[in-house]
C-alpha cells in the first residue's frame, strides 16, 4: 500500500528507534502532556517487540528509509472484553492531508477484524481536531468516560467503533 511513494508496512526492529522519535515529536508539536499520555510509555522504546504477540499489530509510514508515522492495534488493556485499542496513531506534518491516516485506518481496522475484535476503542486530546475528523469519518463514536486502563490519563477524548 503506498501514497507518493510512501509505505505502509508491519514494523521492523530496525524501525523502533524511528518510530519512537516520530512519535515523541509529534507530542511535543502538539502540545501533548509529557506525562499520562503515549510519550512516556516503555514500549515506545521497543515497538516491535510489543506488538509481536497474538492479535497485535504495529504499522509504519515509510518513505527512503525514513519513519513519518505508524498505528497499532492491540487488546484493550484491563478491559474484559473482545475489544481491541488503535495506539500510537501519529504522522509528521510532512505527510499530513495526503491520505495516508485514512489508509493507515483501513489497514488497522482490517487487522482487527481479522483478529476477531468486535469493538475497536481508542483515546485522543480534545485539540486534535484533524485526528477527531478522521476517526469519525472511519465509524467511531464519542463516548463518555475512558474504557479499560491504558494509563493515559491525559487524554480525555474517547471514542468507540463497532467491527
Amino acid at each position: 500500500m503506498s501514497a507518493n511513494n510512501y509505505v505502509i508496512r508491519e514494523i521492523e526492529a530496525k524501525d523502533d528507534a524511528k518510530i519512537a522519535q516520530a512519535i515523541r515529536s509529534v507530542l511535543i508539536e502538539m502540545g501533548v502532556p509529557k506525562v499520562g499520555t503515549a510519550y512516556e510509555d516503555k514500549a515506545l522504546n521497543c515497538m516491535t517487540e510489543t506488538y509481536n504477540q497474538p492479535r497485535k499489530a504495529y504499522f509504519v509510514v515509510e518513505k527512503d528509509g525514513k519513519i513519518y508515522g505508524g498505528a497499532g492495534i492491540s487488546p484493550l488493556d484491563n478491559y474484559t472484553g473482545n475489544i481491541c485499542e488503535l495506539q500510537k496513531m501519529y504522522f509528521m506534518a510532512e505527510i499530513r492531508g495526503k491520505g495516508i491516516g485514512s489508509q493507515m485506518m483501513q489497514k488497522c481496522l482490517e487487522f482487527a477484524k481479522k483478529a476477531k475484535f468486535e469493538q475497536c476503542y481508542l483515546e485522543t486530546m480534545p485539540y486534535m481536531d484533524d485526528a477527531r475528523k478522521l476517526y469519525r469519518k472511519a465509524g467511531f463514536n464519542s463516548i463518555d468516560a475512558p474504557m479499560g486502563d491504558t494509563g493515559h490519563y491525559n487524554c480525555s477524548v474517547w471514542m468507540l467503533k463497532d467491527l
